[in-house]
């Protein structure tokens, strides 16, 4: 999937000059974390996160007028210079930026321009629609040999009992000569396919102790 898909377009923005006030009136007004600083031809100059904005405000405790800071601008305390993404840029990429870099909003650049944002809240909400999770499934993980075909062959099981699959991951296991498919598939009664999973041979890790019902 790439940026593009799950960027939003609809940034707010705020130049430079502007009051550390009116960001902190955007940032609650929006009920948003982070404003990109532009300047008037949309190339990105900084960022400010509502805890910048935060530390920078006077304690409500203290005497009316050392409120002035708020008048201050936007630029004295923003962070620059910005790690920006490409809209063509993978979505997987980019979860490691925000992992590795511990940050929670992207700038998406293109032509050195602003065209959108990223944020760790678009990425776990992108996560929870490719694992499926916001549907009605039931979650089967099966442990099976690292090799060609084991894919194919353990979807073959869903085929045949012609229950969709919402979702595929593919984890490591603690031997490397085996892998852990994860599947989310589209019933609420998984057992007769659980069953002819075992009956294939393979060993299930979730659920891992549920029988067949006697008869």
């Amino acid at each position: 999937m790439l940026v593009e898909e799950l960027m939003n377009r609809n940034m707010i923005t705020l130049p430079p000059t502007a009051s550390i006030n009116e960001a902190l009136q955007l940032l609650e007004k929006h009920k948003i974390r982070h404003i990109t600083i532009v300047d008037q031809d949309m190339y990105v100059l900084g960022i400010v996160s509502d805890r910048d904005v935060r530390d920078a405000s006077p304690s409500t405790f203290l005497d009316t007028s050392d409120f002035h800071i708020l008048n201050k601008e936007i630029q004295t305390i923003m962070t620059s210079p910005v790690i920006t993404i490409h809209p063509m840029d993978f979505v997987e990429e980019i979860a490691y930026i925000f992992y590795d870099k511990e940050i929670a909003c992207l700038p998406v650049v293109s032509g050195d321009k602003l065209v959108g944002v990223v944020t760790e809240k678009d990425m776990l909400y992108k996560l929870i629609q490719l694992t499926g999770t916001h549907e009605q499934s039931s979650l089967i993980e099966v442990k099976v040999p690292d090799r060609p075909g084991e894919l194919p062959r353990v979807a073959g099981v869903f085929g045949n009992h012609n229950v969709n699959i919402v979702s595929v991951l593919l984890y490591p296991y603690k031997d490397p000569d085996y892998k852990i498919l994860v599947f989310r598939v589209k019933t609420l009664n998984p057992m007769p396919i659980i069953n002819d999973l075992r009956n294939a041979g393979y060993t299930l890790l979730w659920p891992n102790n549920i029988m067949e019902p006697k008869r």
